[in-house]
């Protein structure tokens, strides 16, 4: 059975656009630390994906080829630092009970359908909203939550297992 990192996208590993949307590959700004801790934690784990809600492609303010052209901008990054991204899963659907849109578990299912040897009571959600955070504890996994774009909660709380303010500083205490 594998292990399998699972990471939101915005606000995690790269800048938020608030009040907007990621367009294009050149408006994609990684977090400072955040690449090397992609790549870092990739070793760490059988599997990492990305899993992340686009509903601007729902709204008709992206296409999904200028999604697919982010993602291979990440990907890329990524692997030539040696790194891996599995595979990035998104939903870009309005609808907030879509199943697919977080915190629904239709991206995961899709995870599970791709790759049937996840072991989700041994495998890691990383995000910066509840919903991420609902997302991995519905699956059975470990949650992190990050303080980039929300103040962080006091602990113990049900739905998040540690938190750190950035994913270098998760990276770098992960062991």
């Amino acid at each position: 059975m594998a292990t399998a990192l699972f990471l939101d996208r915005d606000g995690v590993i790269n800048e938020e656009k608030h009040g907007s949307y990621i367009f294009h590959k050149d408006e994609f700004i990684f977090y400072p630390g955040a690449e090397a801790a992609l790549i870092k934690l990739s070793k760490q784990f059988d599997y990492v994906f990305i899993v992340t809600n686009q509903r601007g492609i729902g709204r008709g303010y992206m296409t999904e080829a200028a999604l697919h052209e982010i993602h291979e901008h990440l990907i890329s990054t990524v692997v030539n630092g040696g790194g891996k991204i599995d595979k990035v899963y998104f939903a870009p659907s309005v609808d907030s009970n879509h199943s697919h849109r977080k915190p629904n578990t239709g991206m995961a299912l899709d995870a599970l359908n791709d790759f049937p040897d996840i072991e989700f009571n041994k495998s890691i959600m990383v995000g910066n909203n509840l919903s991420d955070m609902k997302f991995g504890k519905t699956m059975g996994m470990k949650t992190i939550f990050l303080s980039t774009t929300q103040p962080a909660f006091s602990l113990p709380h049900e739905l998040i297992d540690k938190q750190y303010d950035s994913l270098k500083s998760f990276s770098d205490n992960f062991r």
